[in-house]
């Protein structure tokens, strides 16, 4: 059975009473809030994901709101991916950094106007951090956090749920653009966006008491595709090679050790926060890169609560980050934030559980 114990420090989305009525079986805490991880079938989850559709809660996707005549100059600040170009109604994927260039957070930046911004956060408190950015700037900006809940929709046959609910044009949206619009009253923006590569969107409820409703309408527009339940999978997300911050991410680790130097545009204004580390990052080259892992052993063989070690001739030389079975490769992989001097078709030891040795090799990723 599934018990949450109530407390003013654990938040429920606004899908809550309905996750719980669909039989969620577990979860994990994410933003302070509940995170529904399985409804008591797995491989059903993930093979819903892969072949068809599936729906999620991922109200945890708190919004940091940014409002305000210099709500496009906080958000540039805050962002050290060029956003200049950015129109509204568009998204960008931007790692966010600290002063000396660690990653924070990897939000989802919205548009919406000229003066308001939303950034969609993975997991800590980036309120707290624009808060004190705008206040040690000086900058005209309201910081707040909006009555604004995802809701996922995702996997091959999520364009053919969501278009039934607000119409053909969804199929027309780039990925990470969205579009404001409305259902039975219910205000939503939808985005081509989602945390896995099978396709989908989100959907974004802007009025927290209506969340039953609009988790209705979409389970009632799935049935003819068999919508399933779920949560954000772990195998897929590896096999796809996402990027978990704060999992597959630590307190010294930047945005070029774990493949996100793509999302970094050097060329932005000095006052960015942590561009200048960034630049001195890139001109010496990060000391650490993100390979895949494959273990061998034929049962499934999952990380804990903890990083693991990686060996090379009896010395430490990095950290396996996560270790799921993949499905679909009959594997045990994971993910190795290792030295430079590591490089792919390298056989590693890894020191798991009690002392045990598992032999990997080091692979590209992603895995498929």
């Amino acid at each position: 059975m599934f018990q949450v114990f109530p407390t003013a420090r654990l938040r429920p989305s606004p899908f809550f009473n309905s996750i719980m009525a669909e039989g969620c079986t577990s979860a994990s805490i994410y933003n302070r809030m509940i995170l529904p991880a399985s409804f008591g079938d797995k491989d059903k989850e993930y093979w819903d994901l892969i072949n068809g559709v599936v729906m999620w809660d991922v109200g945890v996707e708190r919004q940091v709101q940014l409002e305000g005549p210099d709500a496009g100059k906080l958000a540039q600040i805050l962002s050290p991916r060029d956003l200049s170009k950015c129109k509204i109604g568009q998204g960008k994927y931007v790692p966010m950094c600290n002063h000396d260039g660690v990653l924070i957070n990897d939000p989802i930046m919205l548009k919406l106007r000229e003066d308001l911004y939303w950034f969609s956060i993975a997991d800590s408190d980036i309120w707290f951090w624009a808060r004190a950015i705008a206040a040690e700037r000086r900058l005209n900006v309201k910081i707040t956090e909006p009555d604004v809940s995802p809701l996922a929709v995702q996997g091959p046959k999520s364009a053919a749920v969501v278009s039934s609910i607000f119409g053909d044009w969804v199929h027309d949206l780039k990925y990470f653009w969205f579009s404001e619009t409305e259902i039975n009253g219910i205000p939503v923006a939808v985005q081509r966006s989602g945390w896995s590569k099978q396709g989908g969107f989100e959907i974004y409820l802007r009025d927290g008491k209506r969340g039953d409703e609009l988790w209705k309408i979409v389970k009632e527009a799935g049935q003819p595709y068999a919508i399933g339940n779920g949560g954000p999978t772990s195998p897929e997300r590896t096999e796809s090679g996402l990027v978990s911050c704060g999992s597959d991410s630590d307190d010294t680790t930047n945005p070029y050790e774990v493949r996100l130097g793509n999302y970094i545009d050097l060329d932005v204004a000095d006052d960015v926060v942590g561009i200048q580390a960034l630049r001195r990052i890139h001109a010496e080259g990060p000391k650490r890169h993100q390979l895949g892992l494959i273990l061998e052993g034929e049962s499934p063989d999952p990380l804990a609560f903890h990083w693991e070690d990686i060996l090379v001739d009896g010395q430490k030389v990095g950290d396996m980050t996560n270790c799921v079975w993949s499905p679909r490769l009959q594997k045990n992989i994971g993910y190795a934030l290792i030295s430079r001097s590591c490089h792919v078709g390298e056989a590693v030891t890894l020191r798991r559980s009690a002392g045990r040795e598992v032999q990997a090799s080091l692979v590209d990723i992603p895995f498929l």
